[in-house]
């Protein structure tokens, strides 16, 4: 306590250097929770996304994850309905679940004939009910997530939602009524005239005409010719990424059934599982592996991680940042307490002989100046959380919004300081280990002064 109190009066008594060193201190400790904050909300943020879109872990084909999306009925589970009825009863496993859901996905080609165009997408059936369960997962608490149904809600068996590309390109955006839709120009068609018996055919009128929007599906069959489905266009949504933009529609799930397998016994693509919290993966997985053991089917169970590879390669970017920065303010701590301590060391010269000739070891010269080390880390760490904590409420209150990546809405900008007590503690805890580190080699200069030579200063 001697020690300690001697240490808080050497600080007090060189204010200037001590608020200097306090305020870097400061200023590193906030810049690095308002990032680590920034960083977490965003990382919480996109898994909130992926879960709510793909769930926790999927149950698919052994190789579908793989192969699948070239030929995705020739991976197909059977008798699923069996498979959910089986999980959703096991008692280890149920207590964990809060969604079962399947989906099949599909490849084929989409037309508005009576626009004469057409284009490749990508399909995906749906059970409108499973992927509203989905959309309410918030287990995180995030603020300003869209809370609203899939847009297939109430619609009729044959009803389809598009990407906002494929409506550009199918000539849909007036009757969609979509928003920033540039239509192409004419293009002169080269080639011999048609025929004049088909030019005689009667044609069916044009989709607007009838008060709905109508493209027709084709899509390739487990065995067999193809399947061709009246897809009657609800809405057209953007996707977030340009690229699943201009290929995806969405239907229900038995309409695509139809199309994929016809009058066969249907098949999913796979069986989405949503866990109430995160956490409870490693222990889901272990319990799916025990039943999915020694099944008739080789079925691989896959996490969203593993589905969405831009989780990690977006959280890995930020976590780089993150630590690149923290290697900075760890550079800027160390060499300003070292400063500081040096300078203390040559001022206080005189006073360290005395200490010195007063009997006081070597020990306690290095206890000294280590424990004035220690009180500035401790302090920094202190003032700087509590600066940190009051600037994120300002930001969180701000109204400031941002678009994440594959959103296709903005979100408040939101910084996780509060609450965050494993960063706030590592943050304080890497500050007065550095502060006492950097500390140490001026206090072992000190206590290595020779007791005559120091006096000679007075």
């Amino acid at each position: 306590m001697n020690t300690l109190q001697l240490a808080a009066r050497n600080l007090v008594r060189n204010r200037r250097r001590t608020l200097t060193t306090l305020l870097a201190m400061i200023v590193g400790v906030v810049a690095v929770l308002i990032f680590g904050g920034y960083d977490r909300n965003i990382r919480l943020g996109l898994e909130t996304d992926f879960v709510r879109g793909s769930g926790h872990l999927q149950i698919q084909h052994r190789d579908y994850f793989l192969f699948g999306s070239g030929n995705p009925a020739a991976y197909g589970i059977r008798d699923y309905t069996r498979l959910m009825q089986t999980l959703q009863a096991d008692p280890q496993l149920a207590p964990l679940l809060q969604v079962v859901t399947p989906v099949l996905d599909l490849g084929g080609i989409a037309g508005n004939f009576a626009a004469g165009v057409s284009r490749t997408v990508y399909g995906r059936g749906v059970d409108v009910a499973g992927q509203n369960r989905l959309k309410q997962w918030n287990d995180y608490h995030m603020v300003g997530l869209p809370q609203r149904s899939v847009a297939l809600t109430g619609t009729a068996p044959n009803a389809a939602v598009v990407g906002t590309g494929v409506a550009r390109v199918l000539q849909l955006c007036g009757p969609l009524q979509v928003k920033d839709c540039p239509q192409p120009l004419p293009v002169q068609q080269q080639g011999t005239a048609m025929p004049a018996d088909l030019a005689a055919l009667p044609v069916a009128a044009p989709a607007a005409n009838l008060g709905r929007v109508q493209i027709e599906l084709l899509a390739a069959r487990a065995s067999g010719a193809p399947n061709v489905a009246s897809l009657q266009v609800v809405k057209a949504e953007q996707q977030g990424v340009k690229a699943l933009d201009d290929i995806s529609v969405q239907l229900h799930l038995t309409q695509a059934q139809q199309l994929v397998y016809g009058q066969d016994t249907p098949q999913v693509s796979a069986i989405v599982l949503q866990l109430r919290h995160s956490s409870d993966i490693p222990a889901a997985r272990a319990r799916l592996a025990q039943l999915l053991q020694g099944g008739s089917q080789p079925l691989v169970v896959q996490d969203f991680a593993t589905l969405n590879p831009q989780y990690g390669q977006i959280t890995g970017m930020f976590a780089a940042i993150l630590g690149f920065v923290a290697v900075l303010i760890g550079a800027i701590v160390l060499f300003t307490v070292g400063n500081t301590m040096s300078m203390a060391v040559v001022e206080r010269t005189v006073e360290i002989g005395t200490l010195r000739a007063l009997g006081l070891r070597q020990a306690g010269i290095r206890r000294l100046f280590v424990s004035e080390g220690l009180l500035l880390g401790l302090g920094g760490a202190l003032l700087g959380s509590l600066l940190a904590l009051g600037l994120a409420w300002l930001i969180n209150h701000s109204g400031l919004t941002w678009l994440p990546p594959g959103n296709s809405e903005r979100i408040p900008l939101l910084v996780r300081v509060a609450g965050e007590y494993g960063m706030l503690l590592a943050t304080a805890v890497g500050l007065i280990v550095l502060s006492v580190l950097s500390a140490w080699w001026p206090a072992r200069r000190a206590a290595r002064l020779d007791i005559v030579e120091a006096l000679r200063h007075a």
